[in-house]
């Protein structure tokens, strides 16, 4: 269900800092995907560590999917735009991703889970965020909640703007999840033409957007489509306006930096070289896997 809002009011929007081109990569068992977010941005967009863009209409490009794989110290949030996607994990506990729905995924201490897709042909398209865990809870007990389209709080502006809020606050409207201490806010913004975008973004946030569909301004910048533009932080901006001549769409993602050291080898995502030894040394051992919870685990 829509929410009919007033574009929000803000006084300075932010500018384009730096447009990225995404790295054609493979992961999981061979998936084919657009690598938009990389280790060298992971600095400068803390607290947000990678962003896979995927979609193909060729079943061999994704079928074999994402088979049982690690993870320690971070939160995956994966969202489906097409196709049908089956989660597994380490806990017994599976959920089934389908169009328009999102997982969230807290691997905090240890995590093995597979994600394969359940269907052999048609449009496989999607996105996964990474999302760092401060140090302090980096060894939370795992856990996940799998959301349904229907679950995504939705606005609508005057513009015909309609936003998809999966994470955070937008014109008042409060997302699908929250977390306390990065508060990311996560939005699947669709542009009709001729119309504009406003959101609030706090001052000290990194954020960037991604186009996949069409091409969009921000100030005189444009942002051209499967680009991800950094958005620059000044302290006079209090958000972001977003123009489009004709139908466009992007993702919006922004959050509050954790500040810390980040130490990554592959799945795992800890503070220090010697948590990442350890890490392996419990994979190899058996001892990184945790019960998974199923409470909502908005207290992060």
């Amino acid at each position: 269900m829509k929410t009919v809002v007033t574009s929000e009011i803000i006084q300075q929007s932010r500018a384009v800092e730096q447009l990225v081109v995404g790295q054609a990569t493979s992961d999981g068992a061979g998936v084919k995907l657009t690598r938009v977010l990389t280790q060298p941005y992971q600095y400068r967009l803390d607290p947000f560590l990678m962003l896979d863009a995927f979609g193909s209409d060729n079943p061999d490009e994704y079928i074999a999917g994402f088979p049982d794989h690690p993870h320690r110290g971070f939160e995956t949030i994966t969202y489906m735009l097409e196709g049908r996607m089956r989660h597994r994990d380490s806990a017994g506990n599976e959920g089934l991703l389908e169009n328009g729905g999102v997982q969230w995924m807290t691997a905090g201490r240890g995590v093995i889970h597979s994600e394969l897709p359940e269907q052999e042909h048609g449009r496989m398209e999607g996105f996964q965020l990474w999302l760092n865990l401060a140090a302090k809870d980096k060894m939370t007990p795992a856990w996940y909640r799998d959301f349904k389209a229907a679950d995504i709080p939705e606005i609508e502006t005057s513009a015909g703007v309609v936003a998809r809020v999966i994470a955070g606050q937008s014109h008042g409207v409060a997302g699908a999840m929250y977390r306390v201490t990065t508060e990311p806010i996560y939005l699947d913004v669709h542009m009709p033409a001729e119309s504009s975008f406003t959101q609030a973004i706090p001052a000290d946030f990194n954020a960037f957007i991604y186009v996949y569909r069409g091409e969009v301004k921000i100030g005189q910048q444009q942002v051209p489509l499967q680009r991800m533009a950094i958005l620059k932080k000044w302290p006079m901006a209090d958000g972001v306006t977003i123009t489009a001549s004709d139908d466009a769409r992007l993702i919006l993602v922004a959050g509050r930096p954790l500040g810390e050291t980040i130490a990554q080898y592959g799945p795992f995502v800890m503070n220090s070289q010697e948590e990442i030894f350890k890490a392996i040394d419990d994979f190899r051992h058996g001892r990184l896997v945790d019960t998974i919870t199923t409470n909502l685990g908005q207290g992060i």
